[in-house]
């Protein structure tokens, strides 16, 4: 059986633009007759049928958009859904939203329902899971068959599509740096798998601070719980071997929970250990005390996504242009409280 192949497919085959081979299919007067013959005979040989998916959805909108999250507890996620709704809400398009729960299959269902012509373009985050499994083909097979998407947050370089993510290393980095000049010199890491990319990052950064201001790495500093759940009973063990005198918590969630064992063992936040947190939710500003957060100013990051969607959605079809993708990185801010030492 032939693979089934598309427009990319064939560009890259015979070395011309995707616009190319589109003006060739359809015999335009544009394409000189050597080119469309050539064209026209590996379509044939491969047996190239264009996606009725892909054309419904051009020629016949929904103004709908599909939006899946990993999951509905983490304040970041609803701030950034907020952020997609209110922008498309103004251009006259309605969301649907879909949680994936951290799982692969999950998404991909979530994928394939909203797939059938509901929907006008994706905008999603990648759970968990697909990121552990590093299985991408549900996201290729949409963005081949002509539906827009856009990831947010939780990326992966394996596809070829816009993007919105924060300056997470350089998020960790100067989080890092500050403890470091507040006199804090034990700063420990707590954080998830290195397989979720915002993770890995947000690590890099920490680990670059504390070279930069020649503090050796020390693993045992280094706490990684599974992403789905904190280990409490790990995490007390953490604190009565590493001693630290600062942490920085990939989420708020971590945060809390760290916080709250640290001062059941005896510990003052922030005289005897700082923390700081990514997110800046509700939890960070109700905790006790207060927590120091890194904003990552989701409801921000929905809407350039919403709006970068939208335009490739309503950009004019019958102009065959090669696609251009983009990452558009939003620079993330501490916001100070009483977890930390002020800051100079």
């Amino acid at each position: 059986m032939k693979p089934k192949i598309t427009l990319k497919h064939i560009a890259r085959e015979l070395d011309v633009s995707i616009s190319t081979v589109s003006k060739a299919l359809k015999n335009s007067e544009e394409i000189g007759r050597d080119t469309k013959e050539k064209v026209q005979a590996f379509a044939k040989l491969y047996n190239y049928k264009p996606n009725n998916i892909a054309i419904s959805l051009k020629n016949k909108r929904t103004k709908n958009i599909g939006v899946i999250i990993p999951d509905i507890v983490h304040h970041f996620f609803t701030t950034v859904f907020r952020g997609i709704e209110k922008y498309a809400n103004a251009q006259g398009y309605n969301v649907i939203v879909c949680v994936s729960d951290e799982a692969f299959d999950k998404e991909v269902i979530n994928m394939e329902m909203l797939a059938n012509g509901s929907i006008d373009g994706f905008i999603m985050a990648l759970s968990g899971e697909t990121q552990q499994k590093n299985d991408f083909n549900h996201l290729k097979e949409i963005t081949e068959q002509g539906i827009p998407l856009v990831l947010f947050d939780r990326v992966t370089d394996e596809i070829q599509c816009d993007k919105v993510i924060i300056n997470d290393m350089e998020a960790a980095f100067l989080a890092v740096k500050k403890l470091i000049e507040a006199g804090r010199k034990r700063i420990a890491l707590v954080t998830t798998e290195d397989f979720l990319n915002v993770s890995a990052k947000r690590a890099e950064g920490y680990y670059m601070a504390l070279k930069e201001n020649g503090i050796a790495i020390d693993h045992g500093l280094i706490l990684k719980l599974p992403y789905q759940m904190q280990d409490e009973i790990m995490s007390e063990k953490f604190f009565d071997f590493a001693k630290p005198d600062a942490v920085l918590c990939v989420n708020e969630i971590f945060a809390i929970k760290c916080m709250r064992i640290a001062q059941k063992k005896g510990y003052r936040i922030p005289e005897d250990i700082a923390f700081i947190g990514f997110t800046d939710g509700i939890l960070s500003k109700y905790a006790n005390p207060t927590l120091t957060s890194v904003d990552q100013h989701g409801e921000e990051m929905g809407k350039i996504a919403a709006q970068m969607l939208i335009e490739k959605i309503e950009r004019d079809d019958d102009q065959e242009v090669e696609e251009v993708f983009e990452t558009k990185i939003i620079s993330a801010t501490m916001v100070e409280r009483d977890s930390t030492p002020k800051f100079s």
